[in-house]
């Protein structure tokens, strides 16, 4: 969770691992998308969020490619839950090639005043009140996918004849690394879809209730990468008992979850064996396969940008205090993911032993609000400014004003 900048550069070009074009060291300077980072940091303030519709685009481009290359039918929709900030929807929708998933009224609109039609919009949402199935009911040209038998009933008596999905539970989790936290389904029960004891009755339910149902849904957890592909192709074997009882089936849809590489020892997803076990699985099927990427397509190309402010020594632990917290970021707390934390100017020397090992706090006045511990850094002065890495997604889409500190700007570049 640290720069982890090598010796031996070449042209005072630091060497780190997550270096790329659009991101990295020109000198002693951190650049993101052509933009010195500090620079645009000095002119809006912080907190500040950073994106890189370059790298967006290039993510979308990069699935749709390895996709192209199986005999697979797709569609893909991004997952706005991930980032709603405007001018990136707008960019999306002007770009191409995927619709959005929506899970609330509010991301609804959000995707129509963004230019996306009802029949580019699914909608998946959970715990959903009658107040969400009457604006659905506006919607008729929304893909919805129900994930219990209160919302079939409820939608059926308010939409007979509507085509829908089934979101369903198989019973396994998976998610960045060993992290539980990231997993929608497992060993433990969870709130989400509907399981196989549950699944002939919500068959039923739905035929009385005047609802075809022509599509399956699951989401079973996020950030998964290459070490998680075993648990997919169990997910998707599991899948193949609810298909095998929907008569009439057209699509699957297998949620998003694709990670990105979070530390220096994380590898980039293999498209390619994903792909394959889509094919595997789904393509024998003849099925049309839905896919809802969201962190893939935009939190490697998110900066946070947050001022230093404090560094003070306590015990033996120095502290890094910085202008944003928990309340800007909730991963680090909240689901124990790691950050990379990037100086936007190098101090001098820009080997790694030319700083120290340092816990970086947040300006929040809770116990919780740790961004990064025990991470190695070079030399940080107070009034620098620092990056942290991998932030377009769940960042400021999770954002809260809690200690009344919930100011932040964000720019698409």
């Amino acid at each position: 969770m640290s720069p982890r900048l090598k010796s031996g550069e070449r042209g005072g070009q630091a060497q780190v691992w997550w270096r790329r074009d659009g991101l990295q060291y020109d000198g002693d300077r951190l650049i993101f998308g052509g933009d010195e980072v500090e620079r645009l940091a000095f002119s809006a303030g912080t907190p500040l969020y950073l994106y890189h519709s370059d790298r967006i685009g290039d993510n979308i481009r990069r699935l749709g490619a390895a996709l192209d290359g199986h005999p697979l039918d797709y569609r893909l929709f991004y997952a706005m839950k991930s980032n709603r900030f405007m001018p990136l929807l707008s960019y999306l929708k002007a770009f191409g090639g995927c619709g959005v998933d929506v899970c609330s009224p509010g991301e609804l609109m959000l995707a129509r005043q963004t230019g996306f039609r009802e029949s580019e919009i699914s909608f998946t949402g959970t715990a959903v009140s009658d107040s969400d199935l009457d604006c659905l009911q506006r919607h008729p040209g929304v893909w919805v996918n129900c994930d219990s038998l209160s919302s079939i009933r409820r939608l059926g008596s308010r939409c007979p004849g509507r085509e829908i999905g089934l979101r369903i539970n198989p019973g396994l989790g998976i998610g960045y690394a060993t992290n539980e936290l990231l997993r929608y389904s497992g060993s433990k029960t969870t709130k989400f879809g509907i399981y196989r004891q549950q699944f002939e009755s919500a068959l039923e339910l739905a035929a009385s209730s005047d609802l075809v149902v022509k599509g399956l849904h699951f989401h079973t957890g996020c950030g998964y990468l290459d070490p998680q592909l075993p648990v997919f192709d169990e997910i998707l074997a599991a899948c193949s008992w609810f298909a095998d009882r929907v008569s009439g089936l057209e699509h699957v849809n297998v949620g998003g979850g694709l990670g990105v590489p979070l530390t220096a020892e994380d590898a980039p997803l293999d498209l390619e064996r994903w792909c394959e076990l889509l094919a595997e699985h789904l393509g024998q099927r003849g099925l049309q396969i839905w896919i809802e990427p969201g962190e893939y397509i935009v939190k490697d190309a998110g900066l946070l940008v947050l001022q230093v402010n404090t560094v003070e020594e306590k015990e033996s632990t120095t502290f890094v205090g910085v202008d944003g917290g928990f309340n800007v970021n909730m991963a680090p707390a909240f689901y124990r993911l790691p950050l990379e934390v990037v100086p936007c100017r190098l101090h001098g020397a820009r080997a790694s032993a030319a700083g120290g090992e340092v816990t970086i706090a947040g300006n929040i006045n809770e116990a919780l609000d740790i961004l990064a511990e025990n991470v190695h850094l070079p030399t940080v002065k107070e009034g620098d400014f620092l990056a942290f890495l991998n932030a377009g997604g769940y960042g400021a889409s999770m954002s809260s004003d809690h200690c009344v500190r919930g100011y932040f700007l964000e720019y698409l570049l």
